[in-house]
C-alpha cells in the first residue's frame, strides 16, 4: 500500500509523521514541488495543474490513495484531483481544525497565509463551524516560506508578528496552515501560558487509515519513504533538518 502526500513545502510532514505513527507499515510518497513553491499566491488554475499532475505521478508511482496535507491545494484542486483519478483512489484533503477548537474554546484565532486569512474559504469555515465561539483569522506572513527555506530567525520573527497581533484573552489558536506544526514549540513560547492550539494533521493521517481500511486490500508494505522534488527523485530539503523531520518520520520505526 502506497500514500501519496502532496505539498508545495514541508507542510506534509506533520501528516506523514502521524501516518507513519498509525500505520508504520504503509509506504509513503512525499510529493513536494520547490520548482512552483509556494502555492498560496499563484493563481487558481496554475495550482490546479500542478496539484493534477503530481496526483498523475502519484498513480504512475503505483499511488493507491492520495492525501492533500495543504490547506490551498484542497480548497483549490481536491474536486479536480478527485474526478482525475476516479471513485477507486480516496483522496482525502485538509480542513483547518476550526470545529475542535470552537467547541472548547470560547474564543479562537485562526493562524494562516495571508492568502487563506482573506479568503472565502475560510470565511465560510468559520461561519459552517464556529458555532458560539469568537473565531478571528490572522495572517501569518511568510511563516511558511521561512519554515520551506528552514531560516528559523525568519520563522520566528513571523511567529511574534502573528503573536502580537491575535487579540488578548484568545483560548485557542488553529493552525490553518499545514507547515506550522512544525515550529509548534516557537508557537506555543510567544503565546501566552494556557492558550490551546489546535492542528489536522492527526484528524486527516486517522481519516487516510479509515479510507485504506475500507478498500479491504491487503498492506504489503513496509514503511519506506521516497520523495519527490517536481516530479524528481530525490530527497528532503537540506532545510527540513532545521525542524527535526527526520527525527519526527522515523520516531516509530
Amino acid at each position: 500500500m502506497i500514500v501519496a502526500l502532496i505539498d508545495s513545502g514541508l507542510g506534509l510532514l506533520p501528516t506523514a509523521a502521524w501516518l507513519r505513527k498509525l500505520r508504520p507499515d504503509v509506504d509513503l510518497l512525499l510529493q513536494l514541488d520547490p520548482d512552483g513553491a509556494p502555492w498560496g499566491p499563484k493563481p487558481e488554475d496554475w495550482v490546479v495543474e500542478r496539484v493534477v499532475n503530481a496526483a498523475r505521478t502519484s498513480l504512475r508511482s503505483g499511488a493507491e490513495v492520495i492525501v492533500l496535507p495543504c490547506n490551498t491545494a484542497s480548497v483549490t484542486a481536491l474536486e479536480h484531483v478527485r474526478a482525475e483519478v476516479g471513485p477507486d483512489v480516496p483522496v482525502i484533503g485538509t480542513v483547518p481544525a476550526i470545529k475542535p477548537a470552537a467547541a472548547v474554546c470560547r474564543s479562537v484565532a485562526v493562524w494562516a497565509t495571508a492568502a487563506t486569512t482573506t479568503s472565502r474559504y475560510q470565511a465560510d469555515l468559520i461561519a459552517k463551524f464556529g458555532g458560539d465561539a469568537d473565531v478571528v483569522g490572522v495572517a501569518c506572513h511568510g511563516l511558511a516560506d521561512a519554515i520551506d527555506r528552514g531560516d528559523l530567525t525568519a520563522a520566528h520573527e513571523a511567529i511574534g508578528s502573528a503573536a502580537e497581533r491575535t487579540p488578548p484573552g484568545v483560548e485557542g489558536v488553529v493552525l490553518g496552515c499545514t507547515h506550522y506544526p512544525l515550529v509548534t514549540d516557537a508557537i506555543v513560547a510567544a503565546l501566552p501560558n494556557g492558550v490551546r492550539l489546535f492542528d489536522s494533521a492527526q484528524a486527516v493521517a486517522a481519516q487516510t487509515i479509515r479510507r485504506i481500511e475500507a478498500l479491504g486490500r491487503p498492506t504489503t508494505g513496509t514503511g519506506v519513504i521516497r520523495v519527490l522534488n517536481s516530479g524528481r527523485p530525490g530527497a528532503l530539503p537540506t532545510s527540513a533538518a532545521a525542524f527535526e523531520s527526520g527525527r519526527v518520520l522515523g520516531a516509530q520505526g
